[in-house]
């Protein structure tokens, strides 16, 4: 993966490092390629060392911050851990939901199956997530997620609990991207050599918040969504029937 490091950058400064994470890129070093590119090893040759305060999917972009000392990295590890850090993400999701607004509140068991999924279950930890859909689209929906637990894979499992699966998600949905076929009226593109609008999962952490360790101001950033997921709103946009 080629990237421009720096142009991942949304904040920094002596204590902390904001980034918009891509698609694609791990944020934690692959147990068995371990010389394998991760969000650490590509940023630390520019901004020096840095410690780990949470994580996204491989496959899911967006708002990520890590800390650039051991100190600012206990203080930021206790917000995340005590929920007071606010995460916002965007997810595009397969069909359209019939609310407008919805809170889950079902208990996720984590490796909870042979394919080491997690599932919901009685027996799981408690997991709520708040959703609400932006936009409606033609058999498609950009809803926004904010977890209020932390659990593993929390929103792509709540979200396909309740019929509608993130777009490209070969957990708990089909795994099938999204293609210009699929929303143009009358385009006849072959899917088997059609390339896909968006061949990843959609999910992209929109946004993040929480209370600065120097200084104690609560801070937000925003990442602006990656090429892929922006291309592809605009073309469901486009395309929307009214």
């Amino acid at each position: 993966m080629q990237l421009d490091v720096r142009m991942l950058v949304l904040y920094v400064d002596d204590s902390l490092l904001v980034v918009n994470k891509p698609a694609g890129l791990p944020s934690l070093p692959d147990g068995y390629q371990a010389q394998a590119p991760h969000l650490r090893s590509v940023l630390e040759p520019i901004y020096g060392r840095l410690w780990t305060v949470h994580r996204l999917d491989r496959e899911t972009s967006g708002a990520v911050v890590l800390a650039r000392s051991p100190q600012v990295h206990r203080a930021l590890n206790t917000q995340f851990q005590e929920r007071q850090a606010a995460k916002v993400y965007h997810a595009l999701v397969i069909g359209s939901p019939s609310w407008a607004e919805q809170m889950v509140d079902a208990p996720l068991l984590t490796n909870g199956d042979r394919r080491h999924r997690s599932i919901v279950t009685g027996k799981g930890k408690p997991a709520v997530t708040l959703l609400r859909v932006l936009e409606g689209y033609n058999g498609y929906a950009l809803v926004e997620a904010q977890p209020k637990t932390g659990r593993t894979h929390q929103i792509r499992l709540h979200l396909a609990h309740l019929g509608h699966p993130i777009v490209a998600d070969g957990l708990y949905g089909n795994g099938e991207g999204l293609f210009l076929s699929a929303i143009k009226p009358g385009y006849r593109g072959n899917k088997a050599g059609e390339p896909a609008l968006l061949g990843r999962l959609g999910l992209h952490a929109w946004s993040l918040a929480f209370a600065h360790p120097s200084s104690g101001e609560r801070v937000s950033f925003i990442a602006p969504y990656p090429k892929d997921f922006q291309r592809t709103l605009q073309q469901l946009r486009k395309h929307r029937l009214a």
